[in-house]
C-alpha cells in the first residue's frame, strides 16, 4: 500500500513557504497530493482553482510522486478519496500552531486521520500567501517569495 499524504490550501499565490513544505514532506511519502481549495471560495483577483493547479503542478513537473487537485469540502474527505493517512500543514508562528493543532484535534475525531505539522524554515516564517498578494497589489517584486519553475526536486534523505 501507498504512503499517500495530503497538502491543501488555497494556495493563493503558492509561495516559498508552500513550496519548503512540499519538499520536507515528500520523502515520507510515496505520493504526495496537493490539494488546491476549489472556486467556491473565488475571492475577487483571484486566480480560478484550474490556474492555480496547473501553476503549482508546471512547478513539480519533473516529479511523479506529486500529484495536484482540486478539493471541495472538508479537507478529512478529500484524504479519504485520495486514501491518505496523513494532513500536512505548514506552522509559521504560535498562533498558525494552536489553529492547527484545533484543526488536527477535530479531523482526528470525526475521521482518524492524523495531520503532520511541519515547521516553517526560519527564513520563510514571515512569509504568506496575503503578504504577498499585498506587496504584488503595490507593484512590488516577489520574486524572491515564489519558487522557481521548474523545480527541481531535493534527493531523498
Amino acid at each position: 500500500m501507498k504512503r499517500t499524504g495530503i497538502f491543501v490550501g488555497s494556495f493563493n499565490p503558492f509561495t516559498v513557504g508552500h513550496d519548503s513544505v512540499v519538499t520536507r514532506a515528500l520523502p515520507l511519502f510515496d505520493r504526495l497530493v496537493i490539494g488546491v481549495v476549489g472556486d467556491q471560495v473565488h475571492k475577487p483577483g483571484m486566480p480560478s482553482a484550474e490556474e492555480r493547479i496547473k501553476a503549482i503542478a508546471d512547478l513539480y513537473c519533473d516529479e511523479p510522486r506529486i500529484e495536484v487537485k482540486p478539493y471541495y469540502g472538508l479537507a478529512v474527505d478529500f484524504a479519504r478519496e485520495e486514501g491518505a493517512h496523513y494532513i500536512i500543514k505548514g506552522v509559521r508562528s504560535t498562533k498558525d500552531f494552536e489553529y492547527e493543532r484545533e484543526q488536527a484535534d477535530i479531523n482526528r475525531q470525526i475521521s482518524g486521520i492524523d495531520t503532520l505539522l511541519l515547521f516553517a524554515e526560519p527564513q520563510y516564517a514571515s512569509v504568506s500567501s496575503s503578504v504577498v498578494r499585498e506587496l504584488q497589489h503595490f507593484g512590488a517584486d516577489v520574486s524572491d517569495f515564489l519558487p522557481q519553475r521548474p523545480h527541481k526536486p531535493h534527493s531523498s534523505h
